[in-house]
C-alpha cells in the first residue's frame, strides 16, 4: 500500500496553484462588481481543488495502465511505480470528482442550473485527458483544455456564481490565469518530451518539437501581463499582479537556455508560484479597485 506521503506526491501539489489562482482572481472580479459572497467563493475553491487532484489521480491511473509512466523524470506516479493498485487510484480519482460534483451542485442550485452542464463537461474533460480509447491529451490538445477549464471557466465561473454576471475583468483574468496554467503544462511536457515520444504520447511539445515549445512557453508567460493592461486601466491596484513577472525571469532563462529533463523541474515550481502570485494579487487588486 502506498504511504500517505506517496499519495500526497501522487496528488501533485505543485499543480494546485492552477486551481487556486483562477478562483482568487474570479473572486476579486466579483468583489469589483460588488458581488462578493464568501461561502460561494469557498465552495468554488473546493470544487477547483477537487477537480485538480482528481485529474492528477486520473492521469496517474490511465498513464499507468498504458505504461507511459514506466520511465519517469518527474514526481512519483502511484500506478506506474507500483506503489498503489490501479483500481485504488481510480477510486481516488472518482472520489475527488464526486466531491467536486456535489459541491458544484450546491453552487448551481444557488446560482443557475446550466452550471451543471459546465461542471459535467469539466469532469468529462478531466477523465478523458488521458483516459478512454483516444485520450485527447495524447493528441496535443491538453493545453487547450487547461486554458478553457482552469482559465476561463474557473475564473469567469467563480465571478458568475457570486456576482451573477460575466465581467470584462473576469474574462481577462481568466485569460491570464489560463495562459500561466498552460505554461505549467508546456514546461511539464517539455521535460517529458523524449519519454512521451517513445511511449507514443503525442503531446503538443512532441508535435511542435523542443525549439518551438520553448517559444510557446515564453509567449504563454507573457500573455497574462498583456491582459493585465486593460484591467489595470479600470482597476489600477491590479498592477500588483506584475510581481508575478519577477518570479518568471529565472524559468524563462532556463527554458530559453535549453534546460532539459530534471533541470526543468524548478521551472514547473516557479511557474506555479508565479501563477499563484498573479491570481492572488490580481484578485486583491480588483477587490481594492
Amino acid at each position: 500500500m502506498a504511504s500517505a506521503g506517496q499519495w500526497l506526491e501522487g496528488a501533485r501539489p505543485r499543480t494546485l496553484p492552477a486551481a487556486i489562482a483562477p478562483v482568487t482572481a474570479g473572486t476579486g472580479a466579483a468583489a469589483a462588481a460588488e458581488g462578493f459572497v464568501a461561502w460561494k467563493a469557498l465552495l468554488a475553491l473546493l470544487v477547483a481543488l477537487a477537480l485538480q487532484v482528481g485529474v492528477n489521480y486520473a492521469n496517474d491511473y490511465s498513464d499507468g495502465l498504458r505504461g507511459t509512466d514506466a520511465q519517469r523524470v518527474g514526481p512519483l506516479r502511484l500506478v506506474g511505480s507500483g506503489a498503489a493498485r490501479a483500481s485504488t487510484v481510480r477510486a481516488a480519482a472518482l472520489a475527488c470528482f464526486g466531491v467536486a460534483a456535489v459541491l458544484g451542485l450546491v453552487l448551481a442550485l444557488a446560482s443557475s442550473w446550466w452550471l451543471l452542464l459546465i461542471g459535467a463537461a469539466a469532469i468529462v474533460a478531466a477523465w478523458f485527458y488521458t483516459g478512454g480509447r483516444r485520450p485527447y491529451g495524447y493528441q496535443g490538445l491538453g493545453e487547450l483544455s487547461v486554458f478553457v477549464f482552469f482559465g476561463l471557466v474557473a475564473t469567469v465561473g467563480t465571478t458568475f456564481v457570486q456576482a451573477g454576471d460575466v465581467t470584462t475583468a473576469s474574462v481577462l483574468a481568466g485569460v491570464g490565469c489560463g495562459a500561466l496554467a498552460c505554461a505549467i503544462l508546456v514546461a511539464n511536457n517539455l521535460r517529458d518530451v523524449d519519454t512521451d515520444r517513445t511511449a507514443g504520447k503525442h503531446t503538443l511539445a512532441v508535435r511542435l518539437g523542443e525549439s518551438r515549445t520553448r517559444v510557446l512557453y515564453v509567449v504563454l508567460v507573457a500573455l497574462p501581463f498583456a491582459a493585465l493592461v486593460p484591467v489595470a486601466l479600470a482597476h489600477p491596484p491590479a498592477l500588483a499582479a506584475l510581481a508575478g513577472a519577477g518570479v518568471l525571469v529565472r524559468p524563462v532563462r532556463a527554458v530559453l537556455g535549453g534546460a532539459r529533463g530534471r533541470t526543468l523541474v524548478p521551472v514547473l515550481t516557479s511557474t506555479g508560484s508565479a501563477l499563484l502570485l498573479y491570481g492572488v494579487l490580481l484578485g486583491a487588486g480588483l477587490a481594492l479597485g
